[in-house]
């Protein structure tokens, strides 16, 4: 299987890949963008948010919410302006928001990262009434977040730890609790990243300085399939089209590396079938 890159953008760092209706939203941090892409015309509609923006979500009612170096916003999407939600990290100029998605019920997980590589940052989410809790910390670079089909599990990743927890999520409360690992990838010299999850509950992660999407059944605890590319920043997956069967893949730039296709979007179609996504309720 050959991953094809598919969009024109080229990222500094692309991340945090979600679809929703006809279209891949994503973010490319370091150039302070939310990209909208259309697979069908080949549209892209970019967004300048005026600051590192770790992850965007559609909201339900129209437009999007993204959260970055300041916190969450909604952003307008006709005219661009974004406003201001809430920032629980004010004091702490070494930490920005990076991943994020939304859960069944409709509420925002994001996690922020310390650009200075402590553990002082944490997982925060964002109540459909606007309320901010945080969930889970120390953690050091919040990353990739995830649902299980039936919504009774709740699958996340800090990068630094190489390993990808597992939660029992209560989806009426918004409650975690038995944090255990599911899978340790100490063993690997590249880092998990951003993360999707198929039909069958099976994980996708991408894995940071390791070119590479890995596919892990946490049920059987085995690897079930690994995707190559010719770069080796490979940072967030996402399953979407029409059938939900292609799989959406963001890309960054390593610094000192000639590779032509860096940054660039790619799709594969792995011969898996996503979930659907959800939107902000708020």
């Amino acid at each position: 299987m050959t991953p094809e890159p598919i969009s024109n953008h080229v990222s500094v760092w692309g991340e945090g890949p979600i679809w929703h209706k006809d279209r891949l939203l994503y973010v490319d941090i370091e150039t302070h963008k939310i990209i909208a892409f259309t697979p069908a015309t080949g549209e892209e509609k970019i967004w300048d948010v005026g600051q590192r923006v770790g992850t965007v979500v559609p909201r339900a009612q129209g437009g999007l919410v993204w959260a970055g170096d300041n916190g969450f916003f909604f952003l307008d999407e006709a005219t661009g302006e974004s406003t201001p939600i809430s920032d629980p990290e004010p004091d702490m100029p070494d930490n920005r928001f990076n991943d994020g998605k939304c859960d069944p019920a409709g509420r925002l997980w994001a996690g922020t990262i310390c650009l200075k590589k402590r553990p002082e940052a944490a997982l925060y989410c964002l109540r459909t009434d606007l309320r901010l809790e945080k969930k889970f910390a120390p953690v050091t670079n919040s990353n990739g977040i995830i649902w299980s089909r039936d919504t009774r599990t709740m699958y996340y990743i800090d990068t630094p730890s190489k390993k990808v927890r597992a939660f029992d999520f209560d989806n009426a409360a918004g409650v975690i609790s038995n944090e255990r690992v599911v899978w340790d990838t100490s063993a690997d010299s590249s880092v998990p990243d951003g993360m999707t999850i198929d039909s069958e509950d099976r994980l996708w992660v991408a894995f940071c300085h390791g070119a590479k999407v890995v596919c892990y059944n946490p049920t059987s605890q085995k690897i079930e399939m690994q995707i190559d590319f010719p770069c080796i920043e490979t940072t967030a997956c996402a399953f979407g089209g029409p059938d939900l069967r292609d799989l959406y893949i963001t890309t960054g730039i390593k610094p000192g590396l000639e590779e032509p296709l860096a940054g660039r979007l790619f799709v594969c179609r792995p011969g898996a079938k996503g979930l659907p996504s959800f939107a902000f309720g708020g």
